[in-house]
């Protein structure tokens, strides 16, 4: 919002009511004087003849200065366009054994990297993007970086390995990447499709760690609708892709995020849409006290010209 650095600088723009109020209480007086004296030049001269209404002029340029300059002084600023240094993205992605399951097409981490460029190629040219990946434990795949190029090639090399998922291990490295850059505003993209079942940082020391930097995370669960088998123990039976979705929301809700549910590739996709446009840009102060050190020089201008200009715009 609007403001200014040195706000009680503007107590001095009670000089310009006063000097008004002055100004007319002189004026009425000679008034009064011209009609008490019935002196004909001296009552034109009073009562407002071109000399009187250029020095009027010039009277009214002067308060404008003053005024101009006083604000000047105070360092107003407003708040214009995008934050300066924009935003840091930092998308931390789940690359566990699980994340191989064909039900999304071709692969789940193949659509999970397909819509994360979709969030990737949106950001602004001041924004930043990082990639942390994790499974056993957590890595990162692309440090933050303004070049959103560079970044989708590095993420197009990103494989399936055949580890647990260490959920708490990748959110505090993503939180971690986050606060590399300190005084600038980070958002975190959480995706998983499983139950933390390795690391050594839970996903409430994560969350923990994420609150205390104030760290915003989103989370993504992906998951189908139907049970998704993902291999068959020694006796045979059936492995079932699990999906923590309370310990997913429960990251969001608490470091102020939002969670989301993905079910096939085109809610993935829609999902990273929806993110894109809820980034929050903070507008950024800017300062036009030069405005008014401007103004206050260009009414200087005029008023030299009024008064000493060849050809008298004002006699």
């Amino acid at each position: 919002m609007a403001g200014f650095t040195n706000p009680w600088t503007l107590i001095f723009l009670l000089i310009i009511p006063i000097t008004y109020y002055l100004y007319k209480i002189i004026l009425q007086k000679k008034k009064r004087q011209a009609m008490k004296f019935s002196n004909i030049s001296f009552l034109k001269s009073a009562l407002g003849n071109s000399k009187s209404r250029r020095n009027q002029t010039l009277f009214y340029l002067s308060l404008a200065i003053i005024a101009s300059i006083i604000i000047g002084l105070a360092n107003p600023h407003i708040p214009l366009t995008q934050s300066k240094d924009g935003v840091n993205v930092i998308l931390v992605l789940d690359i566990s054994g699980s994340m191989q399951a064909t039900d999304y097409q071709p692969t789940r981490i193949e659509a999970a990297k397909s819509s994360a460029k979709t969030l990737i190629k949106s950001l602004k040219e001041k924004d930043h993007i990082g990639i942390i990946t994790f499974e056993s434990g957590a890595t990162t795949a692309s440090y933050l970086t303004p070049y959103k190029e560079n970044a989708i090639k590095k993420l197009e090399t990103i494989t399936v390995k055949n580890g647990k998922t260490a959920i708490g291990d990748g959110l505090a490295l993503g939180v971690d990447m986050a606060t590399s850059v300190p005084n600038k505003k980070s958002v975190v993209i959480l995706l998983s499709d499983g139950v933390n079942n390795a690391g050594a940082i839970s996903p409430a020391e994560a969350i923990l760690f994420a609150k205390n930097n104030n760290i915003q995370v989103n989370s993504i669960g992906l998951g189908s609708t139907e049970p998704v088998v993902l291999g068959y123990d020694w006796f045979g039976r059936p492995q079932y892709s699990e999906l923590d979705e309370a310990t997913l929301s429960s990251i969001a809700q608490e470091t102020g995020g939002k969670y989301f549910k993905s079910v096939d590739s085109k809610t993935l996709t829609e999902i990273y849409k929806t993110i894109s446009k809820d980034i929050k840009r903070e507008k950024e102060q800017t300062n036009i006290k030069d405005w008014f050190f401007i103004l206050a020089l260009i009414l200087v201008l005029i008023q030299l010209y009024l008064r000493y200009g060849g050809k008298r715009i004002i006699n």
